[in-house]
């Protein structure tokens, strides 16, 4: 890909300060950019290198001031990462040509049914009854159960299994190694010490423009669904557990872990490694940080928590300096009582 500076201005809906002329055929960090390339500002701890980077462009924020001046033309957007994350998009269509056909040996039921377009790579299972829309890829060695329906425009790559009844809607990235619709953790447990398997006889749900990482699982409801709702994104080895809820556009880092039944809202972030009890629901906004344990429902809205259990960050940060003051308050403590 080789455009001028205007030219990915014009992309992306910015406003060039500099050469406009000049030419670029590579996307590059910003610390490390060579002559030729386009490079972009988001985190301010980066500002330095806009001094002395080779990019021959960069993405800035429309309210970058410079304090000295800058080799590079300036692309100025309203949001950087985002404006950078569309030319990502139009570089990947170029090196990553959208695949279609179907590749052998693949096996498909007779009553599954697809759309125009699908991509079906080797060694790939399509289930009694599957129903894929249009522009679905299904990557080699993915699984596809009996009655599972994908909407146009999803992903799945390579190693995916679905089980048999779940639903993914349209334009989903399904990464490898993900498992949907396993059998959610439920055991009865019996008068002898043993656990008796209780039947999980639900399905998965997962609407429209989710994301989910590598080696996640998604496990099928006891009942009913176990539902990821649309434009929530679920990072690498994550843990949803059966019954779950997940609201629209909510973000679950790697590692976490969502007990059953928990209902989480709408536009929440969960940090890496953090725990939900089950039976339990989050409020709109939540922000829980990373390693946190969330032991009750929250119920107020665009609220931030840290620790485990978890609490307000504020009282969090509060406990934290006490804490550190914690072991000279100690010493002091038994000089006194020697003293005494």
């Amino acid at each position: 890909m080789e455009l001028s500076v205007d030219q990915v201005a014009q992309l992306i809906g910015g406003r060039v300060e500099g050469n406009g002329n000049e030419q670029v055929s590579r996307l590059e960090k910003i610390e490390e950019a060579t002559k030729g390339s386009i490079a972009f500002l988001a985190n301010p701890k980066y500002t330095e290198y806009i001094y002395t980077t080779e990019a021959s462009a960069i993405i800035v924020s429309n309210d970058l001031e410079p304090s000295r001046e800058i080799k590079s033309a300036l692309i100025r957007v309203e949001d950087p990462y985002t404006a950078f994350s569309k030319l990502l998009e139009e570089y990947e269509k170029l090196i990553k040509p959208v695949k279609t056909g179907i590749e052998e040996p693949s096996y498909q039921s007779k009553s599954s049914t697809y759309g125009e377009n699908v991509y079906l790579g080797a060694f790939s299972h399509l289930g009694d009854n599957v129903k894929l829309g249009n522009n679905v890829q299904i990557y080699p060695n993915t699984v596809v159960g009996d009655n599972v329906v994908i909407g146009d425009n999803t992903i799945l790559y390579s190693g995916v299994k679905v089980y048999a009844n779940c639903r993914i809607g349209a334009s989903c990235v399904i990464h490898s190694g993900v498992v949907i619709g396993s059998d959610g953790f439920g055991y009865a447990p019996q008068k002898d010490g043993t656990f008796k398997a209780v039947p999980q006889i639900g399905n998965v749900i997962i609407e429209d423009h989710v994301d989910i990482g590598a080696n996640t699982v998604v496990d099928c409801a006891t009942m009913g669904s176990t539902v990821i709702s649309s434009g929530a994104k679920l990072d690498n080895l994550v843990q949803i557990a059966h019954n779950v809820e997940i609201g629209r556009n909510s973000a679950i880092a790697a590692q976490a872990g969502i007990s059953g039944s928990a209902k989480i809202g709408e536009n929440c972030q969960i940090g890496g490694q953090a725990g939900i009890t089950g039976h339990l629901s989050l409020a709109n906004r939540i922000t829980i940080g990373p390693q946190a344990g969330v032991p009750k429902t929250i119920e107020e809205e665009g609220g931030v928590y840290f620790g485990s259990p978890s609490m307000d960050h504020k009282d969090f940060l509060r406990m934290s300096i006490a804490l550190r003051k914690l072991p000279d308050l100690v010493r002091r403590v038994n000089e006194l009582e020697k003293n005494s």
